[in-house]
């Protein structure tokens, strides 16, 4: 009598192999699932085969198989590796996903399935088990799909295995196969370079990732359109070498185009005002009626700014990266950010946080600019909550399961009417407020927010001989140029230490870079006495002074320069008025 061994075939059917030639066992391969087996014949007296059997061993070792492939996961703006354990075994067809996976996650096993037939591969009718280790820590994303799918394929040998746990991998895969870009490829190539002591061998994403991962230093990039492109590899990994950067080299000292500080008619005390941010890094509140050139200034503030280092550049490019704003048609962000957001911006929204925290508009300004436009109708408590980013320059969100700190090294520009009709002090319109309105409508900005802002500059309205007759004013080219100067000045001052601009210099710098003679001493005493200045301001007061004094060349701060610092401090006098 034949022997008889019953499998699992396509579409969870059973077949009966009868044959009478000799089963030749390859020892270093295990069954998969719609392999034919050829039966030898059964031996004379033996009603069923022994366990100690190799035909038995081997199909029994068949329908247990284990495989790992390794990926990566973000906990805030790092990356961390995670390895994805695929277990096929007996039972009724499932496939089960165990590890704190969110909903994209649990939805990947139809696309990975899909994209498994697609692709002309096999897909296990068994019982599958996929594990997303560490199981404490909740994953998120669809960028775990190809690492699943390709821990499946190893699982079926479909795909060595043994090349698999050289290399690491994320990508979302299209019902066809197809690898699509995900977020967050920088931090894991960064990532995939500290790896690369556990002997991990490159990193293998989107093709459209492509230029973006291959921005971290030494990173081994295999970038891949198709799932079967990445199984042909993976056979025979030798044979392709790393992807290098074909993206032509971009300059980091690209001005904006389109806007220019030549267009702005009239308004020069709040163009030097803005210069003197600039080139200080000193934040900004802009107060005048409607139609004052409030916003057009704003907008025109980022062409005077000074270029980003590349190290800048990577970590805004990095931030980017994570929430998905990195662009597709270069991966390296070589301008400095300015973000607008509405006024009915949450607290979340602006400073980061939820229940897994994610940045906010603080972080995705670092290096760059914020601008809040309309200040005083933005929520009480978000506006309140931009007070520790100012001050420390860096987001602390605070969770049961764990703690994340977010940059947000950011220039803050904010423009306000004066009150709620806006034509206060208007030598056009008369104002329609009382007094307890415009008393309501300027204290929705706080005291404590005010006293971390610099420079507080009046836009008024411009006359109508200004605004037909007044000739182009300095172009944006030529005031950054001064910016530059200044700023060379400071990174020259404090070489070697973690400031690149005034406005962070800290009480220590104050001290030895902002000596005052006899007369600025005197000026800036008469100045808190009268104005009622806090600490804070004190010290906000003399780094604006060193800031103006490195704009005319100086090494040190005069009377002439402090004096214009606080004359910046409008609202200290209006509030003492």
């Amino acid at each position: 009598m034949d022997v008889e061994l019953i499998i699992f075939y396509k579409k969870e059917k059973a077949r009966v192999f009868s044959e009478i030639e000799r089963l030749r066992i390859d020892q270093n391969r295990r069954l998969c699932y719609g392999d034919i087996i050829h039966a030898a014949p059964r031996p004379r007296n033996v009603t069923a085969l022994s366990r100690t059997h190799p035909l038995f061993n081997h199909m029994n070792r068949g329908f247990f198989m284990l495989a790992r492939s390794f990926s990566f996961g973000l906990n805030g703006l790092d990356a961390y590796p995670i390895t994805i354990e695929v277990d096929v075994g007996k039972g009724l067809p499932a496939l089960t996903i165990v590890g704190l996976p969110d909903s994209a996650i649990r939805e990947s096993k139809e696309r990975v399935r899909a994209a498994i037939k697609n692709s002309h591969y096999t897909f296990p009718s068994a019982r599958i088990t996929i594990n997303l280790a560490p199981a404490d820590t909740p994953k998120e994303g669809p960028c775990f799909d190809l690492p699943i799918a390709l821990g499946l394929l190893a699982a079926t040998e479909q795909l060595p295995d043994a090349a698999l746990a050289r290399f690491t991998s994320l990508g979302e895969l299209s019902l066809t196969g197809d690898i699509k870009a995900v977020s967050g490829c920088l931090p894991a190539s960064i990532a995939s370079t500290s790896e690369r002591e556990d002997k991990i061998d490159g990193l293998i994403v989107p093709l459209a990732n492509a230029q973006e991962a291959a921005l971290a230093e030494n990173a081994r990039i295999f970038p891949f359109r198709k799932l079967a492109d990445v199984v042909q590899f993976l056979h025979s990994p030798e044979n392709m070498p790393p992807f290098k950067r074909t993206e032509e080299p971009v300059s980091l000292n690209e001005i904006p185009t389109g806007l220019n500080f030549a267009d702005v008619k009239g308004q020069s005390v709040a163009k030097r005002g803005l210069e003197i941010a600039s080139a200080g890094g000193h934040n900004v509140l802009m107060i005048g009626p409607p139609g004052s050139g409030k916003t057009m200034l704003a907008r025109r503030f980022p062409s005077i700014l000074p270029p980003m280092t590349r190290a800048e550049a990577l970590e805004i490019t990095k931030i980017h990266s994570i929430t998905g704003y990195a662009r597709t048609d270069r991966s390296l962000i070589v301008q400095r950010p300015f973000r607008t957001p509405h006024h009915s911006a949450s607290t979340v929204a602006l400073v980061g946080g939820g229940s897994d925290p994610k940045p906010g508009e603080v972080t995705l300004a670092h290096n760059g600019v914020l601008f809040l436009d309309e200040l005083p109708e933005f929520g009480r408590c978000a506006l309140e909550a931009l007070r520790q980013p100012l001050e420390d320059r860096c987001v602390t969100i605070a969770r049961a399961s764990k703690t994340l700190r977010f940059p947000s090294k950011f220039t803050l520009l904010a423009a306000m009417n004066p009150c709620p009709c806006g034509h206060l002090g208007d030598r056009k319109k008369a104002c329609r407020c009382s007094g307890a309105q415009i008393q309501r409508y300027q204290t929705k900005v706080s005291g404590p927010l005010l006293d971390r802002i610099d420079i507080h500059l009046e836009v008024p309205a411009l006359k109508t001989e200004d605004l037909l007759n007044a000739p182009a004013g300095e172009s944006s080219e030529t005031i950054r140029a001064r910016v530059l100067a200044a700023r060379q000045r400071q990174l020259e001052r404090f070489t070697g230490e973690d400031v690149y601009a005034n406005a962070q210099m800290s009480h220590r710098h104050i001290k030895e870079s902002c000596g005052l003679d006899k007369p600025g001493q005197k000026l800036l005493k008469e100045a808190v006495e009268s104005l009622g200045i806090s600490a804070r301001a004190h010290d906000k007061i003399l780094r604006l002074a060193r800031t103006i004094a490195d704009l005319d060349g100086h090494e040190t701060v005069d009377a002439a320069h402090l004096a214009e610092a606080i004359g910046y401090r409008t609202l200290d006098r209006s509030m003492t008025a």
